[in-house]
């Protein structure tokens, strides 16, 4: 076992004990290594494990304290899996295609994924490690540069802000550019629906606080992407998940069945490059989910983030241009293609959207002027175009080339998707690899991944995991990736 393992076997069981009570604060990381006999970066692994297990919580400025209720590590939250799920295309050689058979849909549950996410992101920033398992871009492939040179040239000619000029719904111009740029890909948008929000995870938790409220149902993909099992969970609901298939999408003759059976408040899909399969939901499908909206007055929830990062000639169709009674709430930002420090996004409410112009007044009140104004400015005067271009052969490269290595470092039965956009990658190992002694092993070899266990409540994605590859490649990653690879062999 290693080190870092054993310290945190220990502190738990000093937890267990009483030694350190409920909310107590434990000694810091630099005390705990000379108390320990062992490096700072045994105690930060041991930490992080702790977090994980949902013994220790960190506190910013503050310290790490015991949690009020530690959860009791009874093998339910990163146990071995019941079953498998079949979400993923072959790539080994000679593999045939998986066949789909639509995992049963659970009976509603209240949601529990934060913690996890929230250790692992920590662990990604901690470690200083290989990131393969970040959810964000590689922001050097964003023209920063060029964004923070409007942005500093707009604090210096206004040397104040009225704040009634940053209220909902945005900055004039960016709303404009906004709207230009769905014109210019052949959607009809009406600006005056257009709502600017925090990035789009904020346009996401006003949607779902405009249309539903705590202890309702809402149907969500599995796998599903993270941020939207937070929503769910931070405003008290409950999800069922609805299978989902790697190259079309959400079932949908699954979901009009929990539709027959339950009461749904709302949907949510990433019907475009979603996170974490990639795949792009035919036209057909598109037509027939707000169809069976429609015919349910279900409001359906669009995150479409990844919207600018196809690979394809075109670019993708969405929810929203089929919708002619305004339930799709769709959702967007510029964090995965322009600049993700600047957290600039947007929503489309439809029908609700002076439900969630005021939720975003009552919530956060405005969003920051000088990002708005400094990505408008870049809109209208730069090449974002031809930014985009070179970012969308990179991905597309990236993608290829983490595949190949996959085949060539990792053993017989792994799997992965083929996505048509974005930047992630999702992996089936062996059936017999448990994604989370996965993390934990990796993570001491200086390497992070995004376990399955983070983009489902149920424990079907328990040997899957999730890779980024927007980053360059680099020996070091390679490296990674055949270490990886011999740590899933050991395993399997």
């Amino acid at each position: 076992m290693p080190r870092y393992e054993h310290l945190a076997d220990d502190i738990e069981a000093a937890v267990r004990r009483g030694v350190f009570a409920a909310g107590e604060r434990i000694p810091s990381v630099r005390r705990a290594s000379v108390q320990h006999g062992v490096s700072i970066k045994t105690v930060v692994h041991a930490y992080a494990l702790l977090e994980s297990r949902g013994v220790i919580e960190s506190r910013p400025q503050s310290g790490f304290f015991v949690k009020t209720r530690p959860v009791a590590r009874d093998g339910s939250a990163h146990g071995t899996a019941q079953r498998s799920s079949p979400a993923v295309k072959g790539r080994r050689a000679g593999a045939r295609k998986m066949p789909m058979e639509p995992a049963p849909n659970a009976t509603p549950a209240p949601v529990d994924v934060s913690r996890l996410v929230l250790s692992t992101l920590r662990s990604i920033v901690a470690q200083d490690a290989v990131p393969l398992g970040s959810p964000y871009p590689d922001p050097a492939l964003f023209p920063w540069r060029r964004i923070n040179q409007y942005a500093n040239a707009i604090a210096r000619r206004h040397v104040s802000w009225n704040l009634i000029d940053d209220l909902p719904p945005g900055n004039p111009e960016l709303i404009r550019q906004i709207a230009r740029r769905y014109a210019e890909n052949g959607a009809d948008v009406d600006p005056d629906e257009i709502v600017v929000t925090v990035g789009a995870t904020e346009a996401i938790n006003l949607s779902l606080q405009a249309v539903a409220k705590p202890g309702d149902t809402v149907a969500v993909e599995s796998p599903t992407y993270y941020a939207m099992l937070h929503a769910i969970e931070r405003l008290g609901m409950r999800a069922i998940e609805v299978s989902t298939h790697p190259d079309t999408g959400i079932d949908l003759d699954a979901l009009e069945r929990v539709l027959a059976r339950k009461k749904v408040a709302a949907c949510m899909v990433m019907p475009n490059f979603q996170n974490p399969l990639g795949f792009r939901m035919p036209e057909a499908n598109l037509r027939r989910l707000v169809a069976l909206a429609e015919a349910h007055d279900l409001p359906v929830i669009e995150n479409d983030v990844y919207q600018e990062l196809y690979f394809g000639p075109t670019r993708p169709l969405s929810l929203k241009q089929f919708d002619t009674r305004g339930l799709v709430l769709h959702c967007a930002s510029f964090s995965k293609s322009l600049s993700a420090s600047y957290r600039i996004g947007w929503a489309l409410p439809g029908r609700y959207r002076a439900q969630v112009e005021k939720l975003k007044f009552l919530n956060t009140l405005t969003t920051p002027s000088v990002p708005q104004v400094a990505l408008a400015d870049y809109l209208r005067h730069d090449g974002y175009d031809r930014h985009l271009r070179r970012l969308r052969r990179f991905y597309r490269e990236q993608a290829r080339l983490m595949r190949a290595m996959i085949e060539r470092f990792f053993p017989a039965g792994t799997r992965t998707t083929d996505p048509q956009g974005g930047y992630v990658l999702w992996v089936e190992l062996p059936p017999r690899v448990d994604s989370m002694q996965l993390y934990r092993a990796a993570l001491a070899q200086g390497i992070t991944i995004g376990p399955g266990y983070m983009f489902s409540m149920r424990n079907d994605f328990h040997h899957y995991i999730r890779l980024n590859y927007s980053y360059p490649w680099t020996a070091q990653t390679e490296t990674a990736l055949r270490t990886l690879g011999e740590l899933v062999a050991h395993m399997a």
